[in-house]
């Protein structure tokens, strides 16, 4: 992964291979950005126990001899109320549109409620293949109880098939990308065998020291910071890169700081590490808060952060 977008080139079609686009739909902390990375077997995508926590797609590649399989991350599916939350959503139903089958991810210890509701309203109007993978059943100690958790989650809809995994062991993932390739069309190769993303790493970067914040601050920040990468000058064995911090209040700015600054020197020393040990050198990393009121319904703000719209 480069700073540059990848060609996305289709190559000729081999025969036999198959290839396509796979959503991964689902509530907040359904497990979608956590699953990706297993599939992809490199951090393409921030994981925090925070709601709303992915705001864009997240492209990841997983390329076998049979197949290629582009995995699209996105925002869980909630009610917006500001103007990224309805970008965020936005981009929800421009994957149930834009993919050849879906994922509906369900937390299987979790209880049902209005949101899977519509979720599956989504899912089932979109006129894919849906496949519906139920997360996080390690968590489920006796297994008697997996089965009718099966059962009330796949009474919904006609589901293609029902898969329960676990994205943290690896249980039942080798499973879920086989069935996925047979629901795929033939076709050539979207990506180089050795591109797992097509997410720019100046991208990347900025969440990462997002996640570094959310995993830092706890619960006092949930929802109400942004990152960017202002600049990024790299050499050969050394990467500078400049970071902007957006919060909505100075109290916020003050939480992200910490005292005598202890708080934002912990989220820059935990990003920077990550960075140069996906860089593969060394990186000086700078952290600048900033206080842009409102910016989630700042329209200017979102298109500078990359969080499209409609």
């Amino acid at each position: 992964m480069t700073d540059e977008s990848p060609d996305t080139t289709p190559t000729a079609v081999e025969s036999g291979f198959r290839s396509g686009l796979v959503g991964l739909i689902g509530r907040p902390n359904a497990g979608k950005s956590t699953l990706l990375n297993r599939l992809v077997g490199e951090k393409v995508a921030i994981v925090s126990d925070k709601p709303q926590t992915t705001r864009t797609q997240v492209r990841g590649v997983l390329t076998r001899p049979e197949g290629q399989i582009v995995f699209v991350d996105t925002p869980g599916i909630h009610k917006p109320g500001y103007a990224l939350n309805r970008r965020m959503m936005h981009m929800v139903t421009e994957a149930l549109h834009g993919v050849d089958v879906l994922l509906l991810l369900v937390d299987a210890t979790s209880r049902p409620g209005a949101g899977d509701r519509f979720a599956l309203e989504l899912v089932a109007g979109a006129g894919k293949p849906v496949l519906l993978v139920l997360t996080k059943v390690d968590r489920i100690k006796n297994k008697n109880d997996l089965l009718p958790v099966i059962e009330s989650r796949a009474a919904g809809h006609a589901f293609a098939e029902v898969i329960p995994i676990s994205a943290r062991t690896g249980a039942n993932v080798d499973r879920l990308v086989e069935t996925l390739l047979r629901y795929l069309p033939e076709g050539p190769r979207l990506f180089a065998d050795d591109e797992y993303t097509d997410q720019p790493m100046r991208t990347l970067a900025a969440e990462l020291v997002r996640e570094k914040i959310l995993q830092t601050t706890g619960d006092e920040l949930p929802y109400v910071t942004a990152v960017v990468v202002e600049r990024w000058e790299e050499a050969e064995d050394l990467a500078k890169i400049y970071c902007l911090v957006f919060v909505e209040r100075p109290t916020q700015r003050a939480i992200i700081i910490g005292q005598a600054g202890d708080r934002l020197r912990e989220v820059g020393t935990a990003a920077r590490i990550e960075l140069e040990e996906i860089l593969g050198k060394r990186v000086f990393l700078q952290v600048h808060v900033v206080v842009r009121e409102h910016w989630r319904n700042d329209n200017r703000a979102l298109d500078e952060l990359g969080i499209e719209g409609a």
